[in-house]
């Protein structure tokens, strides 16, 4: 008998550890995609970066105005200061710099506009470029900080430039002998002037003394000539402005326009001078100087240029 109530408890507390164990979860049934999300397309792996290396990195050469911009770019790009890439970026002003990517002793410009000359010698050569406008600039008209003169006319400007006008009486100034001062003609703010302001118009002769060879040069003496206000002249605003070479003058308004980045950028400034990346045409796609020129214009590339102080062609913020 006893055995036998054994074997009745025995059964009964197996039932009664299987009424309490804990049934595994069922896995949740899988949801069923939307048919938008099955028709995507995978994702492209992103393309290996280019890298970079002092051996690879492009030859540039450009404007005058420019050299900050191409250390910028150059120090960025290679992990080194602008002291250490100062060796990349000897350029050889707006003109000549075109002469060399012609004849192949350059891969990429940061420059103004060429003078006309330079468009018949790339048709002599047979050379074709691909170009593009990364940022916008303007030829500004300046004068000494004391001169009472604020704004100008345009065919105030181009009187005086063509020596119509010589005394500073005749637009409202002081009874002073205007002195113009030009750069020589192998520089784009030369080439600017006649195209932008002068037109069809004829410079003045201007006295050998009266024709700075350097941007430089020429905003110095603008501001300190024979210690008076006489002096006018006229350089880019990123040069005036932005690389702080105007203490002592002030950059004038024209037409009533006074130049900064917002008239600049919306081509409100009357001598609007873009500013243009130049390579050889129908390079391949993963030469350095055209994945340089693709980099210039993309948006870390503008983002690049208006932190320098240049006025990017994508508004994306950092000029003054």
């Amino acid at each position: 008998m006893k055995k036998l109530i054994a074997v009745i408890l025995s059964v009964l507390l197996m039932f009664s550890v299987a009424g309490c164990a804990v049934k595994p979860e069922q896995p949740p049934t899988p949801e069923t995609p939307d048919v938008e999300e099955t028709q995507k397309t995978p994702e492209t792996p992103p393309k290996e970066q280019f890298v970079f290396t002092r051996e690879n990195f492009p030859r540039l050469n450009g404007s005058t105005a420019m050299v900050p911009l191409g250390q910028a770019i150059a120090s960025v790009l290679l992990g080194e200061t602008r002291d250490e890439v100062a060796d990349l970026t000897n350029f050889s002003r707006t003109t000549q710099s075109y002469r060399e990517l012609m004849n192949g002793y350059a891969d990429l410009l940061i420059s103004g506009a060429p003078p006309e000359g330079i468009y018949e010698e790339k048709e002599e050569l047979g050379f074709e470029w691909e170009i593009s406008t990364f940022a916008v600039d303007g030829l500004v008209l300046i004068v000494n900080e004391d001169n009472p003169i604020n704004s100008l006319t345009t065919e105030q400007i181009q009187d005086i430039y063509s020596g119509k006008i010589t005394n500073w009486s005749e637009v409202g100034g002081d009874d002073v002998e205007i002195v113009p001062f030009q750069r020589n003609e192998e520089a784009g703010s030369q080439t600017a002037m006649k195209k932008l302001v002068m037109g069809d118009i004829p410079l003045m002769e201007a006295p050998t003394e009266y024709v700075s060879g350097a941007m430089g040069e020429l905003v110095e003496v603008v501001a300190s000539y024979n210690d008076s206000a006489a002096a006018i002249g006229y350089t880019v605003y990123y040069y005036a402005h932005d690389m702080k070479m105007a203490d002592g003058l002030k950059i004038i308004a024209v037409d009533g326009v006074q130049p900064n980045a917002d008239t600049i950028r919306s081509r409100d400034d009357p001598f609007i001078n873009d500013s243009d990346v130049v390579i050889a045409a129908n390079l391949p796609e993963n030469a350095p100087a055209k994945i340089l020129y693709d980099w210039i214009m993309s948006e870390e590339g503008q983002r690049l240029v208006a932190h320098e102080g240049y006025v990017s062609v994508m508004d994306i913020g950092g000029e003054q």
